[in-house]
This record gives structure tokens, sequence and C-alpha cells, in this order.
């Protein structure tokens, strides 16, 4: 049977209902949304007069659930108006849409007999080739299944979204005792290629891997951190970046899922896991849970109510602090000095995040101790629960990197840490790891994954006592992988190039925050050149944390504050010429960015022939709060996308299209998605997205050897409308305006006219078409000039030192 997924039901409106229902909406799947009637109106209802067979009422509880994830902070729709695609309805007036859906996603309460009356529903409309899920983590998907048809149980499997399901990679599936193997296979490429997601197949026991071994482990660290007498600060200084984690750490992390919500899970989990001695004592632990179980009872749930273990206060000052709970005395009080650690001094500018915790745990102060006991308890953990919640330890390696966003799991920081070596540091921390562990190494496998160099190529079965291969997807692409092979070609500080195969050229920036510098920019020429007879075709992309973060601000403000204009003339025309090198180039060039797209970042990837974008890609012409412009052909960008298509319609009217290029500029707007970067005229409309961006590279790749085999004709040079000095003299007004009304800053003002004065080509009589150089021109002109403003200057130099912008 051959399934689709066109259009999908998702019943249950909460939090993780109206998100699932918001990313399929995301990714090109018509979705109704359902949940329950209320029973009594509220007050808003009486007042309007309302009664309860009022269909507004009657989808009051559904609706009040879309809201909430348009208005999400991180948003859960890539743009607000895919909320378009996104139908509401009741589980009483609207059940016959269930009939015609490809997929049914069930995210009700956590009670089984619930489940079981909603799973009865579904089974008699139900189409006999639909699909049917439920988000559970707790009850068995054999129970849930119990007295339903032949067909629905060979349809039903489990589906597990990590909340923000938009942002967190990792979706668990698991099979039911008689799903269909084709339903699992299916589900499983269907959530890697459309959704985006990183499959881990689990068995179906109690919270399946994730949230099992991230609660047993979030358990032990409280009962430790009660034991020793570590304050929240200290905590959250240790257990974030310094452990490889995000920055959330600890007890932010606690806040943003919601005390009651952490609870919740934990209690539950205790409950279904009696066996599990070790789980027990943690999670049933009062030391651990004496703080979180009064907060419960405050009525302090975290993030949700602005208090939990942090308290958002106003000072005397009207500033917001942060306040931080003292665990003893369950009092909340103002922010400490920033804890300071020896250890942490030490090892913090230690890149790669394997080799910072094994250096850290090998210190002796309290932030190493309190590293190094939540560490190995999680080596020891892990290998407890094989093969219990997985055979495999890639499962719980994927599950921790995508589900919490670590940049490791245990066994890949065991393997980087020493197996053998770090298992007697751990006993003498009381933790014995499980039997097979000394079995593999006894049978002479040194590590959990096997290597090829840095590349995984198989990963330790301790059932079978034997490598087995490590699987790729067949669209992922790995950089490292291809050069070890002897793919790259050249290389200097700051960039590379590789040869992908199949006459396609990468060129990949490894500079910090991959800012482009002088040593790109001769890399970028270099395979331009290339291209003239080696490859017939580039892509430009890297596998780093962010695409580019833009130009590199420090060399700008050495060369401003020493008034060496003629270099920075040079930098910024340099510059200009690569971007309308690759514009122009005569063989197709592609631009795949991602993450962070930012300033010269995002000028590079409009010079592009082509971009394949990562759905989650954030780009922006930020210069103006950096008290500069856009420089390297942006500006001209913006206005040959936005205004020149409007400026061919017979009759146009200019004014709308410079005005929102200008607030656009500069209001510092950044694309919060690729969806809206399109709508921003960064990318084009013939632009692709990728929504998993581990497929990027080899979906650019695929782009650029299909223009090339369709035979890619290079653009021809094209003018760009200037509106004149009428319109240059409307956005001035609009600035002085700002000004009057204290909405933007003097220097703002300065920065805002210098973008104005591109926009409308300079100080020219009358509206008319000029050349791209000619706007070029002005961006350099306006930039240099900015630069030697000394209010630029100080917020390049506050933007360096502390990695904030300044409003001055």
């Amino acid at each position: 049977m051959k399934y689709k997924i066109n259009n999908a039901v998702v019943i249950g409106a909460g939090t993780m209902g109206a998100a699932i229902a918001a990313h399929l909406a995301n990714n090109g799947v018509a979705v109704t949304l359902l949940d329950i009637v209320p029973r009594e109106l509220n007050k808003k209802e009486k007042a309007k007069g309302l009664k309860l067979d009022s269909k507004v009422v009657r989808n009051r509880i559904v609706n009040d659930g879309l809201t909430a994830a348009i208005k999400s902070r991180p948003a859960s729709f890539y743009a607000k108006d895919l909320a378009e695609h996104v139908s509401t309805g009741n589980l009483e007036d609207d059940f016959d849409v269930v009939a015609n859906a490809d997929w049914v996603i069930e995210v009700i309460v956590e009670n089984l007999a619930i489940k079981q009356s909603l799973m009865e529903r579904i089974d008699k409309v139900r189409g006999k080739h639909a699909i049917i899920s439920t988000n559970t983590s707790g009850i068995p998907i054999a129970s849930i299944a119990e007295g339903r048809s032949e067909s629905f149980r060979k349809h039903l499997l489990g589906v597990h979204f990590f909340n923000p399901p938009r942002y967190l990679k990792l979706l668990e599936i698991i099979s039911g005792p008689e799903t269909l193997p084709e339903v699992i296979d299916f589900i499983s490429e269907f959530g890697e290629r459309r959704l985006g997601k990183g499959i881990v197949l689990c068995k179906d026991t109690p919270n399946f891997i994730g949230n099992r071994f991230f609660s047993v482990g979030g358990s032990f660290a409280m009962d430790y951190i009660a034991e020793h007498g570590y304050t929240v600060a200290e905590v959250d200084a240790i257990s974030g970046k310094m452990m490889g984690r995000p920055n959330t750490a600890t007890f932010r992390l606690i806040d943003l899922v919601g005390v009651d919500v952490a609870n919740h899970v934990r209690d539950n989990l205790a409950d279904l896991i009696p066996e599990d001695e070790v789980a027990q004592k943690y999670l049933r632990s009062e030391k651990a849970n004496k703080a979180s179980n009064a907060m419960v009872e405050n009525g302090w749930l975290g993030n949700k109510n602005k208090i939990g273990f942090y308290k958002m206060v106003i000072n005397d000052s009207g500033k917001k602090e942060f306040w931080t709970l003292n665990l003893e005395t369950l009092e909340h009080e103002p922010p400490p000095e920033k804890p300071k650690f020896e250890s942490i001094g030490k090892v913090k500018d230690i890149d790669d995040p394997a080799s910072r915790l094994k250096a850290l745990v090998a210190e002796d102060d309290r932030a190493a101790k309190l590293a190094r006991a939540m560490t190995y308890f999680g080596f020891y953990y892990a290998s407890l629960v094989i093969p219990e919640i997985s055979d495999l330890p890639k499962s719980i390696d994927d599950a921790t990197r995508w589900g919490f966003m670590h940049e490791a799991g245990p066994f890949e920081l065991w393997d980087a840490f020493g197996v053998a070596e770090t298992i007697e540091k751990m006993k003498l921390e009381g933790f014995e790891p499980a039997a097979w562990v000394k079995e593999m190494l006894d049978a002479g496998f040194d590590t959990f994954y096997q290597y090829n160099g840095k590349e995984k190529i198989g990963v330790y079965h301790p059932e079978k006592k034997e490598y087995q291969a490590y699987k790729f997807s067949p669209s992922y692409i790995n950089l490292q992988s291809m050069k070890d092979a002897g793919k790259l070609v050249e290389k200097n500080d700051g960039a590379s190039i590789v040869d992908m195969g199949d006459g396609v050229a990468l060129l990949e920036f490894h500079t910090k925050m991959n800012a482009l510098d002088a040593d790109i920019g001769q890399m970028v020429n270099k395979v331009l050149d290339m291209l003239d007879t080696d490859f017939d075709a580039l892509v430009i992309g890297n596998q780093g944390e962010h695409f580019s973060a833009g130009a590199n601000l420090f060399l700008i403000a050495m060369y401003a504050q020493q008034e060496q204009w003629d270099e920075l003339k040079k930098v910024i025309n340099d510059l200009q010429d690569m971007n309308m090198r690759m514009r122009y180039s005569q063989k197709p060039v592609v631009v795949a960015p991602f993450g962070y797209t930012l300033g010269g970042g995002t000028e590079v990837t409009m010079h592009g022939s082509r971009v394949v974008a990562a759905a989650e890609t954030y780009a922006g012409l930020v210069e103006a709060g950096m008290g500069l412009v856009p420089a390297g052909g942006g500006t001209k960008e913006i206005m040959r996308r936005v205004i020149n298509p409007a400026m061919r319609t017979e009759n146009a009217f200019y004014l709308p299209y410079v005005q929102r290029s200008f607030m656009q500029i500069g209001m510092v707007k950044v694309a919060t998605s690729a969806y809206e970067a399109k709508k921003m005229g960064m990318l084009s409309p013939t632009d692709r997205i990728v929504t998993n961006q581990d497929h990027l590279l080899a979906e650019a790749k695929r782009e650029a050897r299909h223009m090339a085999d369709a035979g890619y004709v290079a653009p021809m040079p094209e003018k760009i409308f200037a509106a004149g000095r009428d319109v240059l003299s409307s956005l001035r007004a609009g600035l002085n305006g700002f000004l009057d009304g204290k909405y933007i800053s003097e220097h703002d003002a300065v920065v805002g006219k210098h973008v104005a004065n591109i926009l409308a080509g300079g100080n020219i009589s009358q509206s008319q078409w000029v050349d791209e150089q000619y706007i070029l021109d002005l961006e350099c002109e306006a930039f240099l000039s900015l630069c030697g403003e000394a209010k630029t200057q100080e917020r390049i130099w506050h933007f360096l030192q502390t990695g904030k912008p300044l409003r001055n």
C-alpha cells in the first residue's frame, strides 16, 4: 500500500497538539484541529449573551489553542499566514472530518480509558488506509489498541513529538504489537523528509527513550544538588554550555517546561517502572523533590506564570531582575553575583564539547564535582537501560541530542573520554556500569562506535556482540568525511574548496561564526575561476553552527578606529565584487544558508543563482544595528527584489515599496524562518526550502547539478529603480517624526538618512532606472561615512565586547 498524507486531523488543542498542527501546516499538510466542547460559559461569553449552543462557544477551547500557537514564542508557525491551513472544530459537531483524514494524531490527556473511548470512535469512521497515531509517552500502545479492529491495530503507532515540535528534532516512533512494518517505514520517511525530524525507533516501554533517560538523570542531579547544597545560580552556571548542553541548563529548563509538568512526568514514570531500582531511588527521593513539590503547592509553575526557580521582579529602577529560589528556605532572593569557578575558567575556551567536558570533570572544585557526578551517572544509567529501552547505544545518543539539544549523547561522550579508563573513575563515584560494557571491552571492542578517522561507521550491538553498520540517511552529506576521503581541493584559514562529485564544487566557510573575511573572499574568487575549467556548478554552504553571522566586525572596527579608509574601502569593494561575480557567474552558484544568515551572510545568499535554504534560516540585513548600512550589495538587492517588480507595473506608485524596504533595513528586521525571508525579499519565489537541515547540502548539490544539466543561463545586468529626491524627502520627514517622538535615537536617525539616501538613489531630481554599480557606490559611500562616526564605532566595540547591541 502506498500511503500519502495530504490532510491530517489532530485531536487535542493543548500546547502540544496545537504546536503539532502548526508544524504540519508549516510543511504543506492541511490540518483540522479538534477539541472538546466547553460545558459552561465563561465571563466574556455571558457578557455577550452567548449560549452554550453558539458555534463560537462550542469551538472556544480549540480556537484558544490555535490562537496560543499563533502567538507563541518561539513561533510555532514559520509564518503567521500558514495558520490559514489549520481549520478548527469540536469533537461533537465536526468528528466526521476524521473519515477523510490520511493521518489522525491523538494528543489528549494521559488517561487510558479516555484514549480507548476516543480510539473506538475513530475506528468506526476512519478510512481503511488511514494511519492513526498517539502522542502518549506513558501508556503502552498495546493497551490503547485493545478492542479495536484488525485494520485499526495494523495502522496504529506511537508518534512522540518533543515540545516545541518545530524546533526539537527528535521524533520517537513506537510500533504496536500488530503495526504493519510499511506503516512504520512510511511515517519514518515522512517525519524525516517532510517534517525535518530525526527518527528514533523505540520499544514500547514507559516514556520510551528520551524522557526515560532524561527524567531519571534529572532526578539524580536534583538529589545530588540537594545533598551538596548547590544554589540555583551555581547549577545553571555549571550545567549549560560547559557541559555541552543548552543555556537553559537545569533550572531554567524546568521553568521553561513547567514545574508542574516536570513533576507529573517524574511521578508518572516512577509509577510505571517499579522494577527499576536505580530510577526509584532518585525519582522518589524526598530531598530531590522537596523544592519542586512545594513550588507546585504554591502555584510557582515556571515561565508560564513568571515564577518558578526564577522569579521576574521589576526593581526600583524599573528594570527586570531575575531572582533565584533558595532551595533551603524556598524563598526567592535578589540575583547573586555570577558564580565563578576555577575549573570553568580553565576549560571555557575549549571548543570541542567532549574535550571541554572531559577537562572539566578532571578538575576538583564544586563545578567539576557536579559535572563529574552528572556525567558519570549518565554513562552508568545509559548502560543499565540497554537492552530494556534500546538495543543500540546510538538510539540513546540520538534521543539525547535531538530531544534535549545536548551536543553529544552519553555513549559518544564516553568514547571521547575513553571507555576503559573512565570505568575506573566511575567506580570511585559509586557507579558500576552494566556487565555488557565489560564484556564489550574484554572482547576487544574499545569503543561503543567503530570509527574511520572521525567518522562513525559502526555501532556496538551488546546482544550480538559485534559492530553493526552505522546507518546514514542517503540524503546526508558529511563534509568531514569527504575531506578525509581526499576530496579537499584547496583551503586557507577562512574557507575550503571541496569536490562534491558529479562536477559540483563546494565552497565551505570555517571562520569563527563563519564571519566573512579576506580569506573567504580569496577562496570564493578562486572557486569561481575553477568553474571556467574544472566544475559545472558551485554550492556555497557549510556544516557549522550557523551559515554566516556577517562581516568581520573586528577588522572593520580596527580600520575605522585607525582611520584606514583606503583599506576599509577595499574591504567593501572586494565584498561587492565577489557578490557580483557570483550573481553573473556563467555557471550556477547555489547558496545553502541555515541558522544565522545575517548581514554579509544575507548578502552572499542574495547573490546566488539559486538558494536552497534550511527552513530554520534566520536572515536579515542587520547592519543598521551596528550604526552601518548593508554595503555588500544588500540594499541594492532589496531594491531589485522589492521595488523593481512593483515599478514595472503600469502607473505603480513607488512610495509603499520604498517605505517597506526602508523599514526592513532601518528597523533591523530578521526573518524567523526561510518562509519569512521569502516574504521579505531576501529569498526569491523560485528558491527552495528544505525542512531537514541534514539534507541541505545534498539537496543543494542536486539543485546545482540540475541547473547545469538544464543549460543554465546567467542573468543579464539589471537596472535598479531609483525614486529620487521626492521620496528621499518623505523618508527623512518620517525619520524626523520618529526622532521627535523619541522612538529612535539621534544616531538611529543619522543611519536612517543614509539608508534613505541609497534607497532613493541619492539626490537625483526625478525617478529613473540606474545601473547596479551606481547603487553599490552609494552603499560604499554611506558605509565609509558611518564608520567615521564615533557613535557607530561605539556600537561596534560594545557588540564585540559584550555580544549585545548598543542603543546610543
